[in-house]
């Protein structure tokens, strides 16, 4: 396919400049931009770890547009990378270093179309604000049940584009459960059109799933049906410090027997994830007076009545009384939840303060995931010494940010480090997971940086379906080209 690639742009390179003014005309002044001091900021990921290339950025602001881009980039064989927030963990929304891509900007596609409060939906466009959906579904009494660190400035296109996670997966599922519908542009410039949410549809394949998580490399979305719930009349949050893993497992079965739907959150923190942050992030505090290997947050939530800070009381003092905690305390206000929530939110800042880290968003089933957490942690411990490992996150649906930190000695050379050490490490890591038959993408997605990794691990029926599916949908790979799977044409050598 590479093949075919090339003799179309090389027979479209004399009609760049009918492109060019073509996107001019379709755009306008607000709608183009090729200055490189504009297109600078839009062309490196937020961590700064890939800067890319490209000729423009187009910011089109009606679906319809993008439609017309799209054929227009297809026609001349052009490639484009879709991007919202810019906020990918895996660099999965920045071009590669070739300067032929066009960058196709979605922030100005952030219209809500409509809430609808008898259905529990909201039909809202790619460019929206993660943020801005939560205020717009609070203001008629509902809620969005998908938060993260990145609300500020994460797309919805972008969090549909990646199956995006967060911490309410426990009860809500990922993107995928919460996405009804979507409406996108093709590879060809067709436009689908699957926002009717409707309850039954037995017409074949599901296109819809296809697309999410399908980090932009068969279309763009441009919008999506999501599914409300009811606004929180009241939440309970607690901070508990527990012995090992398995004990922090038990303890949420527990609760969840106890409270049932209520349990929401349930965030597993090892002590040396909270040390960094007290160390490193100003105004936080210790929420237990003793010290605990292991900690857990937990939120209890009630869309009505009754309040579910008595229950979850009731369930923890039961887990002290039986040994299997071995302290916790309850919030006693909206300020205390905040600054637990915020322990838990700070724990990146304080791995960046502390040094460099290799990075690993991986899944298991979950019952396996305390045993990995001890075993995983004492085999990186043996084959690299002097590293730190920072495991933690949403234990309940098997998703653990399995991070290793750096030994103090990589300070004085963190880039060589990053650049020479780090990735024998996440394959050390991957190995781990895969050998347990696990995932070494929970809800970050592939984007280019872990790209190699998924075609070195992937069984060939896999890597086949995915190439396939690829090849069909965006035969002139020119939607998000270097991400997710490439076809095998590439030169991958797999």
């Amino acid at each position: 396919m590479n093949s075919v690639r090339t003799v179309l742009k090389s027979a479209a390179m004399p009609m760049l400049p009918a492109l060019v003014a073509a996107l001019r005309d379709l755009l306008g002044p607000k709608g183009y931009a090729d200055d490189p001091a504009e297109l600078a900021p839009w062309l490196t990921d937020w961590r700064g770890r890939v800067t890319g290339r490209a000729a423009a950025m187009l910011r089109p602001d009606t679906a319809e547009q993008v439609a017309a881009i799209v054929r227009l980039c297809a026609a001349a064989g052009v490639p484009l990378v879709p991007q919202g927030g810019n906020t990918s963990m895996v660099a999965g929304a920045v071009p590669g270093e070739a300067d032929d891509a066009l960058l196709l900007s979605l922030r100005r596609l952030n219209r809500v179309r409509r809430i609808d409060t008898e259905e529990n939906l909201a039909v809202v466009e790619a460019g929206v604000v993660l943020a801005d959906l939560h205020d717009a579904a609070a203001a008629v009494g509902r809620r969005f049940p998908l938060s993260l660190g990145a609300k500020g400035s994460a797309t919805i296109g972008g969090l549909v584009s990646t199956n995006a996670g967060g911490t309410q997966v426990l009860r809500h599922g990922t993107m995928r459960a919460l996405t009804l519908g979507v409406e996108a542009v093709l590879a060809d410039g067709a436009r689908f059109d699957d926002l009717a949410a409707l309850p039954k549809d037995n017409r074949g394949y599901n296109v819809t799933q296809l697309l999410i998580g399908a980090e932009g490399t068969l279309g763009v979305v441009t919008a999506a049906t999501l599914r409300l719930s009811p606004a929180v009349g009241a939440r309970a949050v607690a901070w508990v410090g527990l012995r090992a893993p398995a004990d922090a497992l038990r303890l949420l079965r527990r609760l969840e027997r106890a409270l049932g739907d209520a349990v929401e959150g349930f965030e597993l923190i090892p002590a040396i994830a909270l040390e960094l942050v007290l160390r490193h992030v100003p105004g936080t505090r210790a929420p237990l007076g003793g010290a605990w290997p292991w900690h857990a947050l937990v939120e209890a939530v009630a869309e009505g009545a009754p309040d579910p800070g008595e229950a979850l009381a009731t369930a923890l003092g039961e887990a002290l009384a039986a040994g299997l905690v071995g302290d916790a305390v309850l919030a006693a206000s909206e300020r205390d939840a905040g600054e637990f929530w915020r322990l838990r939110e700070s724990i990146a800042e304080g791995e960046r303060a502390e040094g460099p880290g290799a990075k690993h968003d991986v899944s298991l089933p979950v019952a396996a995931m305390p045993a990995f957490l001890e075993e995983g942690a004492a085999a990186v411990g043996g084959a690299f010494p002097d590293t730190r490992v920072i495991a933690f996150g949403h234990l309940g649906d098997g998703n653990i940010h399995f991070n290793v930190g750096a030994p103090s000695t990589a300070g004085a050379d963190p880039a060589r480090w990053l650049a020479e050490d780090a990735p024998a490490i996440t394959r050390f890591v991957n190995d781990l997971v895969a050998a347990r038959g696990g995932s070494i993408s929970a809800e970050h997605g592939i984007g280019q940086l872990k790209r190699d990794e998924l075609l070195r691990l992937s069984d060939p029926a896999r890597l086949g379906v995915l190439r396939a599916i690829k090849g069909a949908l965006d035969p002139l790979n020119i939607m998000n080209p270097g991400k997710l799977v490439p076809l095998a044409e590439e030169g991958t050598g797999q």
